[in-house]
């Protein structure tokens, strides 16, 4: 006799969700809770409710945690102007830490004994899941179906649900996208069907959050953004929560053109795998903090922050944000944005995002001694000499004793 009396399950409502639902009834003897997250990923969620209702479900929890997310996880990440393998802007990786964080706090809230997801056997996202749960609850069993069970088919899956009376909605599944997708606010990803072909280009109708670049209009769009401590607080000139703020750039830069990735990543389990992703709003963010934190951050504060972030992207990237490591790299981020205020103008242009324009109170530029013209003395040039041979100086001994590097 199983010892789960009850399960929080992360569902969405789909057919997949469902048939976990049901499976961990008939399976474990159980109860399910279900968790619906609403991450800005633009479907409606009362179906969930309506047809976890209907298999029975006594304990529905459905949230719309898009401040959280946006407020608590995706600016934190952006403050580190974060990026895994050179491209990827982390769009999945950093919604599950808060999936975690929900599913271990409705266990606590429900008495539950599990938790449970839908992650494949194959992916990052268990790890991600449950190095999450596991850092917040270490004695939380976790269920993962995907490793347990054999309906390793969709006709297997298909004739699961049949058997067992799990209302499938054929007229959606008909139009069915051949790809695998997940969508939260920061972006939507592709993964499988055509895709699987590292050679082969996808169909323009795969993209759904923009306009391709040919597409985009002829004349360019300005927005000016106001940050605070390296987060953006306004779009021109209009203060806005930080969900809003990432709803409004994803509108803008979808209908630019911009946004648009597809990449070829190493996933933490041992793959490679290839991937295509929107992430308009966030393509705009990464490219106007860099603006703002150049001329408000020292050099050296910004090449150290340079330097550690592919650590700590590989840290979101590989599940660990419910980490010592990713915590203490964090408190560095935001102490170094103290003085990341001011306003960045940018131009939006045919999947373009390009800085045209900074400001800010903090601003380290002096232009007095950075001028081609006239500097009135503020800077004497004849101190460069001595720079340049103290910093020459290793270099010149090397030679005189004979290390040619030619």
């Amino acid at each position: 006799m199983s010892d789960v009396k009850k399960v929080v399950l992360a569902y969405s409502g789909g057919l997949d969700t469902s048939i976990i639902l049901k499976w961990l009834e008939d399976t474990y003897k159980c109860e399910v809770v279900t968790f619906t997250a609403n991450l800005g990923q633009n479907d409606e969620l009362e179906p969930a409710r309506a047809k976890a209702e209907a298999m029975g479900v006594k304990e529905i929890y459905i949230e719309d945690l898009r401040e959280e997310f946006v407020r608590d996880y995706v600016f934190p990440m952006f403050r580190a102007n974060a990026i895994y393998e050179g491209e990827y802007l982390l769009g999945t990786s950093i919604a599950r830490p808060l999936i975690a964080k929900r599913l271990v706090e409705i266990a606590n809230e429900t008495n539950a004994d599990a938790i449970s997801h839908g992650a494949t056997g194959k992916g990052n996202d268990q790890v991600r899941f449950e190095l999450g749960a596991y850092a917040l609850k270490p004695g939380v069993k976790v269920i993962a179906p995907w490793r347990e069970w054999d309906l390793l088919s969709r006709e297997k899956l298909m004739a699961y649900a049949k058997e067992h009376n799990i209302p499938i909605d054929f007229a959606k599944a008909g139009n069915k996208s051949p790809y695998s997708m997940d969508a939260n606010l920061l972006h939507i990803s592709y993964e499988g069907g055509l895709l699987e072909d590292p050679w082969a280009e996808p169909e323009e109708t795969m993209w759904r959050w923009s306009v391709s670049p040919e597409a985009a209009p002829n004349e360019p769009t300005y927005i000016e953004l106001t940050y605070e401590k390296g987060d953006i607080v306004a779009i021109d000139g209009e203060a806005l929560k930080p969900h809003e703020v990432l709803e409004k750039l994803n509108k803008l830069g979808g209908a630019n053109g911009i946004g648009r990735l597809d990449i070829v990543e190493n996933r933490y389990v041992g793959m490679k795998a290839r991937g295509a992703y929107e992430t308009p709003g966030g393509t705009i963010m990464l490219k106007a903090h860099r603006a703002i934190e150049s001329i408000t951050l020292d050099r050296e504060v910004a090449h150290l922050k340079d330097d550690l972030m592919p650590r700590y992207a590989e840290l979101i990237y590989n599940g660990y944000w419910w980490s010592p490591e990713r915590k203490m790299l964090q408190t560095m981020i935001d102490e170094s944005q103290a003085f990341v205020n001011g306003k960045v103008r940018i131009k939006l242009y045919k999947g373009n995002v390009i800085p045209v324009g900074r400001e800010s109170a903090n601003s380290l530029v002096d232009e007095s001694v950075a001028t081609f013209e006239e500097d009135g003395g503020a800077y004497n040039q004849k101190d460069a000499e001595g720079f340049i041979k103290l910093n020459a100086l290793r270099l010149r001994i090397a030679a005189q004793k004979g290390r040619n590097l030619l």
